[in-house]
């Protein structure tokens, strides 16, 4: 490939880690190749970065992490982006492809505090952050007398509002900490089965234009279809359950011998959570996703 590979990024601390991991994997796959791949970076803010104090449901959602790289990739600015793909709609513009997604790294949420290391030990009334519709159900599920607040930012600007004592704990993805080196901020994983993620949490993927070959054909190495095939489980049933940024949902599949368990979680209007799974044989075993999607819907009352 003669020309540059040009990767359109959020310039979020974590997103720009993502998208050098990226490029250093892209570099080291097409090394011993007769014509080496040149990656160039091209750092964009979104929508979503810059409107901070509203929630994300209030002003559309995560795609709004997606829109303007997106764009760039139509003009031609940009061949790739890399995202989190927990912030890719699961009706992602048809334009686009998803070519790579890396393999998965840690699924959990995170509790992190300066000063309690577990749900268990906030006090009554305690101010808990998160931004997430799922973390703030999981939350008062838990513990109906905390205070959960808003709380929007990068990585960074979340720590340093907890350092400043205006909650008392937040709730973050591990993944993004561990990527970021903060492995030390983490004071316990909220993990799945019990704590459901988003779909495919702490999944990178990278997406390009539909139909552009040489990119897709560039990207080919990176791509790790045991995560795929998992995420996609997850994501399928959130399309499924017509899931959006207003919908308090989570999902879990895990790699057993006959397939994979799904594990879902549904909230209603009234805040109560409504849980359920089932053994799937993949990402295309559509009769028993739809069925759990239903069992679902039908306990939160959307049937």
């Amino acid at each position: 490939m003669s020309r540059p590979l040009i990767i359109a990024t959020r310039e979020s601390r974590l997103a720009l880690w993502q998208t050098e991991h990226v490029r250093a994997l892209l570099t080291q796959a097409h090394a011993d190749s007769a014509d080496p791949i040149s990656v160039e970076l091209l750092p964009l803010t979104t929508k979503g970065d810059q409107i901070l104090d509203r929630p994300l449901a209030a002003i559309g959602g995560k795609g709004l992490f997606l829109k303007e790289l997106e764009q760039a990739m139509l003009d031609g600015r940009a061949h790739l982006a890399v995202h989190s793909m927990k912030d890719i709609p699961v009706d992602m513009d048809d334009r686009f492809t998803l070519c790579a997604i890396l393999p998965r790294a840690d699924h959990a949420d995170a509790l992190v505090s300066g000063k309690y290391a577990t749900l268990d030990e906030l006090p009554q009334g305690a101010r808990v952050g998160t931004s997430s519709l799922r973390r703030r159900l999981q939350l008062l599920a838990a513990r109906p007398d905390l205070e959960v607040l808003d709380l929007r930012g990068n990585v960074d600007t979340r720590l340093r509002k907890l350092d400043e004592d205006q909650y008392d704990a937040i709730v973050l993805a591990a993944a993004g900490l561990q990527r970021l080196e903060l492995h030390e901020r983490i004071r316990s994983r909220l993990v799945a089965p019990q704590w459901l993620p988003a779909p495919a949490q702490a999944a990178v993927a990278v997406q390009c234009v539909s139909g552009d070959q040489a990119t897709i054909d560039a990207l080919a190495p990176l791509h790790d279809i045991d995560t795929a095939n998992i995420v996609n489980v997850e994501r399928r049933l959130a399309l499924r359950l017509e899931a959006d940024c207003h919908t308090p949902f989570g999902a879990f599949a895990e790699a057993v011998e006959s397939g994979f368990k799904l594990h879902g979680l549904l909230g209603d209007e009234q805040g109560k959570i409504h849980r359920g799974d089932t053994q799937v044989t993949g990402p295309d075993d559509e009769t028993t996703i739809d069925a759990l999607a239903q069992q679902l819907k039908e306990a939160a009352g959307q049937a």
